[in-house]
């Protein structure tokens, strides 16, 4: 099942909906046609559990039964904007330095300064994401943005002291994540020691979605292809399974003290093949006009357009 969060183009108040192809049933309407309750947030909607998950699953068979009954809770995607999945997580942790590819292009380029023996993460702020198909500026003064798609797991329920075996009975669903990172600034907090990231957290610069995919549509999370491709030129295609620490190692390791919650989610870190591991980085770091494609192939695509500072964001 395909569970979004949008915007009418008209409205900007956040809505939660299930897609079927380019067709998108907007929830609480369903549930109102279908008299049955309905959260109005994914948090929420993850929040009140498995049956929650279910019971969207029966109105969307039902509103694909009755197309008539139900015709005003659906949607064209042309008539909608994408938020994040999750625009409001109270969570949202980055895993570092999680692909083996990848950690070796962050030590030809001084980005790293030692191997981690445990999984490590930094913040992403809510105020940094946007949804599919949105434009993203690049602020002025930076020329070095680069991309980094990354699978990213939703939590379904409250993990605390969760075990590795149990790891996936705490999962909702995965997404992608385009990690827009600016190596100006980040190369100068590596140097400075900072862990905040400010060169991850610039408004915008957290492309997510377009959708969250739930788990029983992915048959195996450690053989999916992330790929990245700019201006339909492809710049990577690297494995799940090259990540060093999968998501039982995480869950275990971040839920021992802190507690995760509906909605928090993971990112499980860049794969391999992002510009600043490249010999001509400075001709691949993303410019205005350029349109970024991130996927998690034959599952889902997020797209975003770099704009100039002049362009108004979206």
């Amino acid at each position: 099942m395909r569970l979004l969060t949008f915007c009418r183009r008209n409205n900007p108040a956040p809505l939660i909906a299930a897609r079927v192809g380019s067709r998108i049933l907007e929830l609480a309407t369903a549930a109102g046609i279908a008299a049955m309750p309905m959260p109005t947030r994914m948090k929420d909607l993850l929040a009140a559990g498995p049956e929650a998950l279910e019971q969207v699953r029966r109105l969307l068979a039902a509103a694909q039964e009755d197309g008539p009954r139900f015709a005003s809770a659906w949607l064209d995607e042309a008539e909608i904007r994408y938020l994040p999945p999750v625009p409001d997580a109270d969570k949202f942790l980055c895993v570092g330095k999680n692909y083996r590819q990848h950690l070796e292009e962050l030590k030809r380029t001084n980005l790293i300064r030692e191997m981690p023996e445990e999984p490590t993460s930094f913040i992403k702020l809510n105020s940094c994401l946007v949804g599919h198909n949105a434009k993203v500026v690049r602020p002025e003064g930076i020329v070095r943005l680069d991309y980094e798609p990354e699978l990213v797991f939703v939590i379904g329920k409250r993990a605390l002291g969760v075990k590795k075996r149990d790891a996936f009975d705490y999962v909702a669903g995965v997404t992608i994540l385009n990690d827009l990172t600016c190596r100006d600034l980040q190369q100068r907090e590596v140097a400075s020691g900072s862990r905040f990231w400010t060169g991850k957290n610039i408004p915008g610069f957290g492309p997510l979605g377009p959708e969250m995919v739930t788990m029983d549509e992915i048959p195996d999370p450690y053989d999916l292809w992330m790929t990245c491709a700019v201006n339909g030129e492809q710049r990577m295609r690297v494995n799940t399974r090259d990540q060093i620490w999968k998501l039982p190692d995480i869950i275990e390791h971040f839920s021992r003290f802190i507690p995760i919650e509906p909605g928090d989610m993971f990112s499980t870190g860049a794969p391999g093949g992002v510009a600043v591991g490249k010999a001509n980085a400075a001709a691949l770091f993303l410019k205005p006009g350029d349109v970024v494609t991130c996927g998690m192939e034959g599952v889902m695509t997020l797209s975003t357009t770099i704009v100039g500072p002049e362009a108004t964001p979206s």
